[in-house]
C-alpha cells in the first residue's frame, strides 16, 4: 500500500516537472495563441477582481480593528498603520489573493481541462497535430504570471483603504497619522517581497490546476475529483511556497 502510494506520488511529480518543461519551452517559442491568451487574462484577471477586492477590503478592516485594540495596551494606537501596512504588503496581500485565485481559477482550469480529457478533445487535438499544452496551458500560465501580481497590488491598496476607514472612523486616529505610519513603516525590501511573491504563486496555481486537469480520468466523477484536488493542492502549495520564498527573500534582501 505504501509502496504504491510512493510510486504514484513520484509519477505525479515526474509528470508535473515534465509539464513545467514543456510549458517553459512553449512560452518562448512560436506559435502563440493570442486569442486564448487574451481570454485567460480576462478570466483570471477581470473575473477574479470582485472576490479579490472584497477579500482585501475586509482583511484590512479587521486587521486594523484587531491591531488597534491590541496596541491600546501599549499606548501605541497611532502605530496601527505601520502594522497594517507591513502585514498587507509583505504577507496577507499576496497570500490571500493567491488563495482566492486558487479557489476560483485553479478549480475552473482543472474542471475545464478535465472535461476535455474525459471527452477525448485533447486526444483529437493531438491527432490533428496541435500542441494541446501550448494552446491550453501556456495562455493560463501567462495570465497567472501577469494578473496575479496585478490583483495583489489591487488587494493591498483596497486593504489599506479599508484599514484607513476603520482607523479613522472606529479608532479615532487622524487620517494623516495613519498614512504617515503606513509609509513610514514600509521599506523598499518590503515592497520587493510583496511584488515578487505573486509571480511565483500565480505560476504555481495555474500549473497545478493544468496538471491536475490533464491527469483526469474516470469520466464525470473524475472531473469532480480533479476539481477538488486542484483547489486543495494549489492552496497547500501556495502556503508552502510562501514560506520558502519568504525565507529566501529575507536571506537575500535583508
Amino acid at each position: 500500500m505504501i509502496v504504491d502510494w510512493v510510486k504514484s506520488s513520484l509519477l505525479e511529480v515526474q509528470e508535473y516537472v515534465r509539464l513545467l518543461g514543456q510549458c517553459t519551452r512553449a512560452i518562448v517559442t512560436p506559435p502563440f495563441y493570442w486569442h486564448d491568451i487574451v481570454e485567460q487574462f480576462d478570466a483570471i484577471g477581470i473575473g477574479s477582481m470582485a472576490v479579490v477586492v472584497l477579500t482585501g477590503l475586509f482583511t484590512g478592516a479587521v486587521l486594523a480593528l484587531q491591531s488597534g485594540f491590541t496596541l491600546d495596551q501599549f499606548g501605541a494606537r497611532s502605530e496601527v498603520g505601520r502594522l497594517v501596512g507591513a502585514s498587507m504588503v509583505k504577507e496577507l496581500g499576496p497570500v490571500l489573493t493567491a488563495l482566492m485565485v486558487s479557489g476560483r481559477v485553479g478549480s475552473g482550469i482543472a474542471a475545464e481541462l478535465g472535461s476535455r480529457v474525459v471527452t477525448e478533445q485533447i486526444t483529437a487535438l493531438r491527432a490533428l497535430g496541435t500542441d494541446a499544452g501550448r494552446q491550453l496551458v501556456v495562455p493560463g500560465v501567462l495570465a497567472g504570471l501577469v494578473m496575479v501580481p496585478a490583483l495583489t497590488v489591487i488587494s493591498i491598496a483596497v486593504g489599506l483603504a479599508g484599514a484607513w476607514l476603520v482607523t479613522v472612523g472606529q479608532l479615532r486616529v487622524a487620517s494623516s497619522i495613519y498614512w504617515s505610519s503606513v509609509f513610514g513603516g514600509l521599506f523598499v525590501q518590503d515592497v520587493y517581497m510583496g511584488l515578487i511573491k505573486p509571480f511565483v504563486l500565480g505560476f504555481v496555481i495555474v500549473t497545478i490546476g493544468c496538471h491536475v486537469g490533464l491527469r483526469t480520468s474516470g469520466g464525470t466523477q473524475g472531473v469532480g475529483r480533479s476539481t477538488t484536488t486542484a483547489v486543495v493542492a494549489s492552496s497547500v502549495a501556495v502556503l508552502a511556497a510562501d514560506f520558502f520564498i519568504t525565507k529566501l527573500l529575507i536571506w537575500t534582501l535583508y
